[in-house]
């Protein structure tokens, strides 16, 4: 559509904010973003001070993964602005940020009915649901796809509105100025933004933004490790003085600090507690109830912390609690005898598979996320007003179960998103929300909710757990895969966990919703990429007691584990090398073929024989964005053994093709924090329930790798010109099914759960 001036400055600030819409459909919103004195805002994108800085607004929740430097380098860059005068900040809810491409992709989980009305970016009611809700949520690596362009076009325009107030000055035409090193330049003439910032408000920008020939871009080659970056991380200098605030380093006059008790994992209520028994601790301020937690409000945590233990607080079932055993049995029976559902395939393996060559059973235990940082937020409500402090990934959904919990309108809370210490999308999960507003409340007080550890381990939805059970045909000389099935039995997970977070429903209501369903987002990636002529994917959907999350890789972290592990298997039947069996099927796959020729190379891979403990592993990922499908590939060699009962890894060598890397720095550190996490689900990361406790209750009991664990990583990316993907995902989804197929090589047995040794060795 035309933008005009003065469509452009409909909603702005006292201060004259300059509003420039992205949106492809006519509706028009007020600036999310209001200018202060002597400010200019572009496009609620862009912030623009009076001593020239510029501040961009991420509408993307700061988990360690650098997406605050990512949109701040496509900014720096295609504004022609100087890095060290470029800063962030968290954008506010606001229909401006919602995310078509998140949108699009869960479309099957807010309009099941009709998703193929809404399965593409570009589709109208994707965009509107994206704006309505609005769909601010940091998930499934969208960031990229979704805001790239908007933050260039933004940048875009803004350049132009300077170049035309520098222009006027000097009596020359604006398209014919250089904008960089953060000044409009013409000659020898130059103009900082500071002193341009303010005239540009006056300038139209044209209808169609002017974008630079080369969008943000860093040769892989051309940054080795250790290098000097041309942008490095703008949150790094805080986190490491300690002066980066997390959303437990909030404090507001008169607050006070809660700590709560929830029920066992499962259908649990609140039975009895001893009120008396917290009379006598210092500190204490208040106890609040619900159906299914307790908490205590004192002067600190530890104070409320030692009065809610002092309470006692005793649950009882009101349904099902889980039970590992109870799970185990569920996902084994229907693996046997369940109705399955094919959700995805290419031709019909059925007659092939009458008498398979090779049959595998694997399982993968149900893993918790374990962030750092334990869930916290921080609320005040004064004058019917809620505010609410908190590091969320789905912040609009955050406000409104604070608004449930406080039991006032939505219109009446604000939420203020906090930078995470890790989440792994733990913190798509808005209960602590509503508890915080909830206590807040009660006590009348500004509140700040800490779970401890044991509660976070407690309370927290978990991946997952999923039983499979995998089939391959072969040709008479075994060279070849006629036909393969991947029969998966677990929760419909994607389902129950919409319904939860889109759906705002309440735990047990989310279960009746996915009960019976099958979801193919539950099975995502299960489908091999190999030439397999006959070929599907049959998804058994299991009710469970539990309640199942999104976790980091997602479907794609059981995907690629049991697709890996069994072309293995597959390879050794055949008597065939697992690197030329890979490449011999996947002539339609160049990309992710260089990626396994390129790993082969940084690993000095000998062919996985015996005894070498070296395996392999690949996989390929998709996001469908506004231009197209984009993709990223992976390949990687693990060298390990099993010493002492335990699995040592020495070495993991990843070689990925995320298309144009924006950040070659960041994107290392995505990969690199991937396989450390792929790493510490192949080794630990679950626990078993017994009456609805976990059995772990400490971070010490999962398992996870320790510094001295880590091995030696090496990193490489292919230099490509396709659009970017993110890597967050992506790095760790091939390494567990590595590190088992090295384990084999090493002791010649299969290892086919997860977390692998779990049944012994």
């Amino acid at each position: 559509m035309r933008l005009s001036r003065r469509g452009l400055l409909i909603g702005a600030g006292a201060g004259g904010g300059l509003l420039l819409a992205f949106g492809l459909l006519p509706r028009r919103y007020a600036s999310a973003l209001v200018a202060g004195e002597g400010e200019r805002v572009f496009d609620s994108l862009l912030r623009i001070g009076k001593d020239g800085t510029v501040s961009v607004a991420v509408p993307l929740c700061e988990m360690g993964q650098g997406i605050t430097t990512l949109a701040a380098q496509i900014v720096a860059v295609e504004l022609g602005a100087d890095w060290k005068r470029v800063g962030v900040e968290p954008a506010p809810v606001s229909p401006h940020y919602g995310d078509p491409v998140l949108a699009a992709r869960w479309a099957s989980l807010w309009m099941p009915l009709a998703a193929g009305l809404a399965d593409s970016p570009g589709d109208t009611l994707a965009q509107v649901h994206s704006e309505r809700g609005p769909m601010m949520i940091t998930a499934e690596g969208t960031a990229l796809a979704a805001f790239e362009a908007p933050l260039r076009a933004a940048a875009a325009s803004a350049r132009a509105c300077l170049a035309q107030a520098a222009a006027a000055k000097w009596g020359v035409g604006w398209e014919t100025l250089e904008v960089r090193d953060h000044a409009v330049i013409n000659g020898r003439q130059r103009l900082g933004f500071a002193e341009l910032a303010g005239p540009a408000a006056d300038y139209d920008p044209p209808s169609v933004p002017v974008l630079r020939a080369e969008p943000a871009r860093e040769k892989p080659g051309a940054f080795p490790e250790g290098g000097r970056l041309h942008f490095p991380r703008l949150d790094l200098p805080a986190k490491v003085d300690g002066s980066f605030v997390f959303a437990g380093d909030v404090r507001l006059p008169g607050m006070v600090h809660a700590a709560i008790a929830h029920g066992p994992q499962g259908d649990a209520v609140l039975a009895s507690y001893d009120r008396k028994a917290a009379a006598d601790v210092p500190g204490l301020v208040g106890v609040v109830k619900a159906r299914r937690w307790l908490a205590a409000v004192g002067a600190t945590w530890h104070a409320a912390d030692k009065a809610l233990k002092a309470m006692d607080p005793r649950f009882k079932a009101a349904g099902r609690v889980v039970d590992s055993g109870a799970l185990d049995s569920r996902l084994d029976r229907a693996l046997r005898k369940g109705e399955a559902t094919v959700i995805a395939a290419e031709g019909d393996p059925t007659a092939l598979l009458a008498k398979p060559n090779l049959t595998a059973r694997y399982d993968v235990e149900a893993a918790l996320h374990a962030p750092l940082e334990t869930p916290t937020a921080t609320a005040r409500i004064e004058n019917g007003r809620l505010e609410l402090w908190i590091a969320t990934q789905a912040p609009e959904q955050a406000a409104r179960a604070a608004a449930r919990g406080a039991g006032i309108a939505r219109r009446n809370v604000v939420v203020y998103p906090m930078h995470a210490g890790g989440s792994f999308d733990a913190k798509l999960d808005t209960r602590i929300a509503a508890e915080a507003a909830a206590i807040c409340k009660a006590v009348n007080r500004p509140v700040q909710l800490v779970w401890s550890r044991w509660q976070d381990l407690l309370a927290t939805f978990p991946r997952a757990p999923a039983s499979a059970q995998l089939s391959a045909a072969m040709g008479p000389d075994r060279r070849q895969l006629l036909g393969w099935r991947t029969r998966l039995a677990m929760p419909a997970t994607a389902i129950e966990a919409g319904a939860r977070l889109l759906g705002e429903e309440s735990v047990p209501a989310a279960l009746a919703a996915a009960k019976d369903r099958a979801d193919p987002l539950a099975c995502e990636g299960a489908l091999p990429l190999y030439a397999i002529p006959e070929k599907a994917v049959e998804h058994v959907p299991v009710n469970l007691s539990l309640p199942t999350a999104r976790q980091r890789g997602n479907s794609h972290g059981i995907a690629a584990f049991l697709t890996e592990s069994f072309i293995d298997e597959c390879a050794h039947f055949a008597r065939a090398e697992p690197l030329s069996f890979r490449v011999g099927m996947l002539g339609g796959q160049p990309r992710l073929v260089a990626c396994l020729q390129g790993v082969a190379r940084m690993a000095m891979w000998g062919g996985g024989a015996d005894a070498s403990g070296q395996g392999i592993a690949c996989h390929r990922m998709d996001l469908n964005a506004p231009e197209g499908q984009r993709s990223g590939f992976i390949a990687v060699v693990a060298t390990a053994r099993q010493e002492n009962g335990a699995v040592r890894v020495d070495r993991l060598s990843a070689y990925a093709d995320i298309g144009r890397v924006v950040n070659v720095d960041v994107a290392r550190q995505q990969i690199e924090g991937g396989m450390v996490f792929g790493l510490a689900q192949a080794i630990g990361g679950a626990t078993a329930w017994a009456h609805g406790l976990p059995q772990a209750g400490r971070l010490a009991q999962l398992g996870l790798p320790l510094l001295a664990d880590c091995p030696k990583m090496d990193v490489a990316f292919a230099d490509s010109n396709a659009e970017p993907f993110d890597p967050g995902e992506l790095g760790m989804v091939a390494v567990a099914p590595a590190i088992a197929n090295a384990l084999f090589s090493a002791t010649g047995l299969r290892f086919r759960r997860l977390p692998l040794l779990s049944e012994g060795i």
